[in-house]
């Protein structure tokens, strides 16, 4: 996709909006998802525009504002549940790279709000040495698609076999290949007001043209009645709460606008969560608090799964009796503890590091700061003992090396996240196994003596 500016707006506030809805916190686990190369991507939208600049400088050569494009973007999706999400952080990386050539900075920006994770790629047009643009080139879109299908088969992904054209001639989106049924009109409508929304319009008339910008049709009627016409749409569905719900007449749209009210909310199916083994039910506490007959048989039923589950966690870990259980949840909770504060204290002091390089290690700077580089050595040697002894690069070589700096960072958060989900489960089946050993009868009675 080619970005271009947005009329009515200057050059940097196109790429910042553009930008922030790829890097929204809320789709992307707070910003974890998110990968760079020879950029910052909180600050990607100044450096694109500074990488313009020096291209003028360089060159002498100056687009027209209206043709030039800003930035290029990539939409890669994956098969709900083949992949996790930094794993798929790590395919498009390495795809921008090869799709690049590592001659155009790029940030990699992985969404999980969807069922299918998929990942928003930017890239400048601008290389790196200001000397040149990328040029699109005839069937480019069929070429990116042959070269993701090889990262991801590669990696041992699903790829589409043969995508079918529609009848307008343009290749099924990826929800409805997957068999996702497809947003409705008024559906799409709402997403794209709470996107608009989003972005902060000045006023009305820039929410309007933020929507037009978004591929829908603004038609006024009678009486100042606004209505959207979405692409491919016969009827245009109408801005108003009867219609589309709470939250959506004009009038609460200016009101969000004015901020005297929160942006309307949308019910979403997030995907779905991961298997685990729950706790079993008390059924005789449920029964007390007025369950029926069919709960009950239904409680029991679930029990025995969850039992079930639990037997063949104990097996696959080959915890077989109650000691190793127990140690085996202290040590889940431990190493999740340690992995977090290291991994904070790691993010936060490095740049401490970095400007005491950019010093010479000038003992000034030393003196000013010795607390912080004292927890930036002691978080580093942390993270290595957690890593099992693996090595973390050089502070010196980490500036030439952006790639394999993220790759690590984002092997260390997917080690964190497993050793999460080790600990959650843990404590799960521990709690069984003292329900059916009778610990859990036991320390209630000493608790009520």
């Amino acid at each position: 996709m080619t970005h271009h500016i947005s009329k009515g707006e200057t050059v940097a506030q196109s790429l910042k909006d553009r930008f922030d809805y790829g890097q929204n916190p809320e789709k992307t686990q707070g910003g974890e998802l998110i990968s760079s190369y020879e950029c910052d991507h909180r600050t990607a939208d100044a450096e694109f525009l500074l990488a313009k600049a020096k291209y003028k400088a360089v060159t002498g050569r100056e687009q027209r504002r209206d043709a030039d494009v800003l930035c290029y973007q990539i939409r890669q999706s994956f098969r709900p549940g083949e992949i996790t999400p930094e794993e798929a952080n790590r395919v498009g990386y390495e795809t921008a790279m090869r799709w690049t050539k590592g001659k155009h900075a790029f940030f990699v920006a992985t969404h999980t709000d969807r069922q299918h994770i998929h990942n928003h790629i930017y890239y400048n047009s601008t290389t790196l040495d200001y000397t040149g643009k990328f040029r699109d080139f005839f069937r480019s879109a069929a070429a990116l698609r042959r070269l993701s299908d090889r990262v991801c088969l590669e990696h041992d992904l699903s790829v589409i076999q043969n995508p079918k054209l529609h009848s307008k001639g343009r290749f099924l989106h990826y929800g409805q290949w997957i068999g996702e049924r497809p947003p409705s009109a008024k559906q799409r409508v709402r997403l794209a007001v709470v996107a608009a929304l989003g972005k902060r319009p000045a006023d009305f008339a820039a929410f309007l043209r933020l929507m037009e910008e978004s591929g829908f049709a603004v038609k006024r009627g009678r009486g100042g009645v606004i209505s959207f016409l979405a692409p491919g749409q016969d009827k245009p569905t109408r801005l108003r709460s009867s219609t589309l719900g709470p939250g959506f007449d004009p009038e609460d749209i200016r009101a969000v606008i004015a901020g005297e009210r929160p942006i309307p909310e949308l019910s979403q199916e997030g995907p779905p969560p991961p298997r685990r083994v729950d706790l079993i039910i008390d059924i005789q506490n449920r029964l007390a608090q007025g369950k029926g007959p069919a709960y009950e048989r239904w409680a029991k039923v679930y029990n025995i799964k969850q039992m079930a589950a639990a037997l063949l966690y104990l097996r696959e870990h080959g915890l077989t009796d109650y000691a190793a259980l127990s140690a085996s949840t202290e040590a889940a909770l431990s190493h999740t503890a340690q992995l977090m504060g290291a991994v904070v204290q790691y993010a936060k002091t490095r740049p401490v590091f970095d400007g005491y390089k950019a010093a010479r290690y000038s003992k000034k700077y030393l003196a000013q700061h010795e607390a912080e580089l004292s927890d930036y050595r002691a978080a580093k040697a942390a993270m290595s003992d957690l890593l099992g002894g693996a090595k973390l690069p050089k502070m010196d070589a980490l500036k030439k090396q952006r790639r394999e700096l993220a790759e690590k960072k984002k092997a260390l958060y997917a080690e964190y996240r497993k050793a999460q989900a080790d600990m959650r489960e843990a404590v799960a089946v521990k709690g069984n196994i003292d329900c059916l050993l009778g610990h859990t009868d036991e320390r209630n009675k000493a608790q009520e003596r």
